[in-house]
């Protein structure tokens, strides 16, 4: 079905097990790490997903536990709200077309996500991040899992 793979249905088609594997880069000093975990989509009270990201990150040869939590709220016609774990807003998600991009601000920096489906089971995120304080591209692919 060409590149892209769209999704009419963005809660519909997260909702699950995945799994990932996410490469840091600083692009300023050249540094690279390494993230490979569970992302399970749980049932949201209220509506919605709970995500819930778990596993380890190695930056500078030190492996540590990482996780984080993110909430996905029913948008219009098939989208998300994305938003943290404390309620406040991240970004938009609409996968009607399999790729979209979001933007948000954070203080002076700049993070641009680029949201690909390339299939029922794969999909991947670019986030380039971007501003006096980082300079930053964080590539995750996501993999369903049995």
């Amino acid at each position: 079905m060409g590149e892209f793979w769209p999704v009419p249905d963005t809660l519909g088609y997260l909702g699950g097990r995945w799994r990932a594997e996410r490469t840091v880069r600083d692009l300023a000093g050249g540094e690279e790490g390494h993230f490979e975990g569970t992302v399970v989509f749980g049932p949201l009270e209220g509506g919605g997903l709970l995500q819930h990201e778990s596993g380890d990150f190695t930056w500078r040869g030190v492996t540590r536990p990482a996780e984080r939590t993110l909430r996905f709220l029913p948008g219009p016609g098939g989208t998300a709200d994305v938003r943290f774990a404390d309620g406040r807003p991240f970004h938009d998600l609409d996968l009607t077309t399999g790729r979209y991009v979001a933007d948000h601000p954070c203080s002076a920096d700049l993070y641009r996500g680029e949201f690909t489906v390339r299939d029922a089971d794969h999909w991947w995120t670019v986030w380039r991040v971007r501003g006096p304080a980082k300079d930053l591209e964080l590539t995750t692919g996501y993999a369903r899992a049995a």
